[in-house]
């Protein structure tokens, strides 16, 4: 196996055990993440927001269903089922990750997912009808930076 695909499966592993430190671990210092609720993270927001999220989940049951990567880059399929924090709504989200690579770690992280999918379930009928719409999609986006920059004042990173 490609040290970069044992990256990316240590990654999960971790994520699964809800062990966010060791998820950093994965992650090169100059880390950019970005899905569709937290559009572009640099560095230490990255590992706080898998932090928060792992912090705030109650239920999270995770399962890496594909995992490959070479010298160039790297991709995953993974699941999250999860009850939502804001609203106590059940979710199934099945996401599509590419990955690039420095000295080892991973320095880019990029989530795919459906947005109006996710904020159905996530949300609830408000979004069965503007899911699909920009104000909806800044709004939630808007709540989790602020959301993330509170945890991260709360709980520094050390």
């Amino acid at each position: 196996m490609h040290p970069n695909e044992q990256c990316i499966r240590r990654f999960y592993a971790a994520f699964a055990n809800r062990d966010a430190s060791a998820m950093g671990e994965c992650y090169h210092r100059d880390i950019s993440f970005s899905d569709p609720v937290f559009p572009m993270l640099k560095g230490a927001e990255a590992s706080g927001m898998w932090r928060m999220l792992v912090t705030r989940s109650k239920d999270l049951d995770l399962a890496l269903l594909e995992a490959l990567a070479d010298d160039t880059g790297g991709r995953a399929i993974w699941e999250a089922r999860y009850t939502f924090s804001q609203t106590g709504r059940p979710v199934v989200n099945r996401i599509q990750a590419t990955f690039a690579f420095r000295d080892g770690l991973i320095i880019r992280h990029v989530d795919r997912f459906p947005f109006w999918k996710w904020s159905k379930q996530a949300l609830g009928p408000i979004a069965l009808l503007l899911g699909w719409s920009w104000p909806l999609k800044a709004m939630v986006r808007k709540n989790a930076a602020a959301s993330l920059d509170q945890f991260m004042a709360k709980y520094p990173q050390h």
